[in-house]
């Protein structure tokens, strides 16, 4: 249903289905040349979808929604009742107010393992769905909500439970097993009161969603290619006296012209708002020779999620023998436990065999070692040694799965911190690099 225009960076075919956009060009400051040499050299031989071969959608769609069931069916689920508006779209291809909705219970999705997908639209918008090819049916959406319903809320959520239930009864019959996620307890407690066997949508839906089909892989390459060449665009405006903010807003216009859809976070820091992470984009000027982080965290294109980190050196001098030493060892870190990666690997083995992070840098290490990732940052999470025993979980690293490696390195009380993080495909025999943005020369050197 969805596509995704990207006016000069990536293009339509003259059948008008979508294609991938070229891979970035970034500048490289430091001598004015081009870095697709570099681009290509990053990939080591990965085979990347071609930029001019176009994306089955309609494939793409049926492999989701396929993918839900499959997993449904496995725990016995009749159906499912979603809220989240990513796994929405990712079961319909339906998109409507992503940011607002993920607050706001305004629209919801009943997948059954058999029978009629039925999109429960916010007002006044059903005729976004009406030409949805996974959808067979839009209703009005009844928003169970304090805000919508004020001291009404109960008897909101009471029809809302009663609408759901004949639905559900109708179509799976009295007791089914159904599946729901992020609703309010008031909802919950009156679908229940219905005979429901209710248990939790997440685990189902994550589960389908860390397998990524061959077209869907052509919609996260597109995302990654256009959010490239939106970094490239932003690195050239790296320079002392700009503020955090101005320099992000030129990735986002970027992004958003290419076609994506929004920025989940906030991380584009500099100087000592680098260290610790996770400080925010703000009014800070960049000074001369600081470090500049940023985790892109952006759903784009097709709404997939395109997620890797780079750090820059400000200029207009070299880079201080302290950066270069944060730098090589985030660097390390990152390829380190990419090499680990692999089909048939234990969560378990892998966090046994990650790089361990030095005694001095582990406070404010990052909170994953490496995480799954699609139209979000999704299952699986897998965690430092140190941090397994009470936050780990086991399981087995599959080919079809993305994976965000990741590396945040700065000292507790540290002027700065590096924070590096490739994407990458895991495959039949090994993975293969989705993320081909270079890093910085000057920096490694």
């Amino acid at each position: 249903m969805l596509s995704c225009a990207l006016p000069a960076i990536v293009g339509h075919g003259s059948d008008g289905e979508a294609r991938m956009p070229p891979a970035a060009e970034p500048s490289d400051r430091s001598t004015g040349t081009k870095c697709s040499d570099r681009l290509t050299g990053m990939s080591g031989g990965v085979s990347l979808p071609s930029v001019d071969e176009p994306i089955d959608l309609s494939a793409v769609r049926q492999f989701r929604l396929g993918r839900v069931r499959a997993e449904m069916t496995a725990r016995h689920i009749d159906a499912c009742v979603l809220i989240d508006p990513v796994n929405i779209r990712y079961a319909t291809d339906t998109r409507n107010m992503q940011v607002f909705t993920a607050r706001n219970p305004a629209r919801y999705a009943f997948v059954p393992v058999e029978g009629p997908v039925i999109l429960y639209e916010f007002t006044g918008a059903l005729h976004l769905g009406a030409d949805a090819e996974l959808v067979d049916e839009v209703r009005h959406a009844t928003t169970a909500s304090f805000v919508a319903a004020g001291d009404g809320i109960a008897e909101r959520e009471r029809r809302w439970a009663a609408e759901l239930a004949d639905l559900v009864t109708g179509t799976c019959g009295a007791g089914a097993r159904l599946a729901v996620e992020r609703v309010n307890a008031g909802a919950a407690i009156a679908l229940a009161g219905h005979g429901f066997d209710l248990v939790d949508a997440q685990e189902p839906v994550e589960r389908a969603r860390a397998i990524k089909s061959n077209e869907e892989l052509k919609c996260s390459m597109a995302s990654m290619r256009a959010t490239e060449a939106a970094m490239a665009h932003m690195e050239a405006f790296v320079e002392p006296g700009i503020s955090e903010n101005e320099l992000w807003s030129h990735f986002h216009q970027k992004i958003i012209a290419a076609g994506g859809d929004y920025i989940e976070t906030r991380l584009l820091t500099s100087g000592g708002h680098t260290n610790p992470w996770f400080q925010e984009t703000g009014p800070k000027l960049l000074k001369p020779d600081e470090l500049v982080a940023f985790d892109t965290d952006v759903v784009g294109c097709h709404g997939y999620y395109a997620d890797y980190s780079r750090t820059f050196h400000a200029g207009p001098g070299v880079p201080s023998a302290q950066q270069r030493e944060l730098y090589r060892l985030a660097h390390e870190q990152v390829h380190h436990n990419m090499a680990i990666i692999g089909p048939g690997v234990t969560f378990r083995e892998y966090s046994e065999q990650a790089w361990n992070v030095p005694d001095r840098y582990m406070a404010d290490r990052y909170y994953l070692s490496s995480h799954g990732v699609g139209m979000t940052g999704e299952y699986p999470y897998l965690y430092h040694q140190i941090d397994f025993a009470h936050a780990g979980y086991d399981g087995v690293i599959e080919p079809g799965m993305t994976i965000c490696v990741e590396s945040y390195i700065g000292e507790a009380g540290g002027s700065e911190g590096v924070k590096l993080e490739q994407q990458v495909l895991v495959t039949e025999t090994g993975t293969e690099l989705m993320s081909i943005y270079p890093f910085d020369d000057d920096l490694l050197a």
